[in-house]
């Protein structure tokens, strides 16, 4: 109950300080680079070291891949159906693949799993959403703005020098290791500061505004984001037998409502950035009960 009443509080502040002129609009912007510079780091060669090397810490990977593999060919099937113009497309391609797995998704799986689920969550997000996004991520947003060529070397330059993604590595070299409890603890406090940071961000990015002719791509991309993609989840799971946290957690993370950065992307590509703004603004907010409906049904 207490980490639910933490993410609530937290969003609803960053909305209201959304609302205040002595916050600047690149606050979250500032917010979300503490985090991915030192946050995540921190938390990735806190959390990851306490694994012990086996298949279960590829399972988060796995279905991460195939579900949003599956997720993004059943977004270009439902545009073509009903016919959505390029720059639409273009934004399901993105928000409605794409989930936030780890700045909702941490502190969503610690509240339902418990500090031991972080390991796993890191794995899914860093190997799995992180590497899409700068991979599938770049491609879309090129593709569907057409505003300029894809350039393969700098998508991996990017990938490679994300700071999270060389964390993770240098994370996994150490897996197995006790570290000095010095270290241990300087790790800990500024992993800490991720859920808080990271839902105020959260929320100073919610925006609500739904005309009319955005209803059916709205529905479309929440649809498969947070139905569609755990189903699939669900159903990876239960041909491989796997039974066991790793699996449950991947199906949760599967389930997160769509990502405030592939939001950015599609803003910043042109790609209906009003559309993609309230897809990701109401999306984490439903999430929530989403989510939870999950939890019920897998556990």
């Amino acid at each position: 109950m207490e980490n639910f009443a933490l993410i609530f509080v937290a969003i609803f502040l960053g909305y209201a300080l959304s609302r205040h002129n002595d916050f600047a609009k690149e606050t979250p912007i500032i917010l979300n680079q503490f985090i991915i510079y030192i946050s995540l780091p921190a938390m990735a060669l806190l959390e990851i070291p306490r694994l012990s090397l086996s298949f279960d810490v590829l399972i988060p990977v796995i279905v991460a891949w195939i579900a949003i593999g599956f997720s993004a060919i059943a977004i270009l099937l439902i545009s073509k159906f009903f016919k959505f113009t390029r720059e639409v497309t273009g934004s399901l391609m993105l928000v409605g693949v794409l989930g936030n797995t780890s700045f909702v998704g941490i502190p969503v799986m610690q509240a339902y799993f418990g500090d031991s689920s972080i390991p796993y969550v890191l794995m899914y997000d860093l190997l799995g959403s992180f590497i899409v996004l700068s991979t599938y991520g770049t491609f879309i947003s090129v593709y569907y703005s057409s505003a300029e060529n894809i350039d393969v070397k700098a998508i991996a330059k990017k990938m490679l020098t994300f700071p999270p993604f060389l964390s993770l590595m240098v994370a996994l070299l150490f897996i197995g290791t006790t570290f000095n409890p010095v270290v241990i603890s300087v790790l800990s406090a500024f992993s800490s500061t991720i859920v808080p940071l990271a839902l105020v961000a959260v929320g100073f990015q919610l925006r609500f505004k739904l005309p009319k002719e955005d209803i059916k791509p709205f529905f479309s991309a929440l649809g498969v984001k947070l139905i569609f993609a755990p189903i699939v989840a669900i159903v990876v799971v239960y041909l491989f037998s796997w039974e066991n946290d790793a699996a449950l957690i991947s199906i949760m993370e599967s389930g997160m409502g769509p990502m405030i950065s592939a939001g950015a992307v599609a803003s910043m590509a042109g790609l209906a950035p009003r559309l993609s703004s309230a897809i990701v603004g109401y999306g984490i907010l439903i999430s929530f009960f989403t989510t939870w409906i999950l939890f019920k049904v897998i556990m």
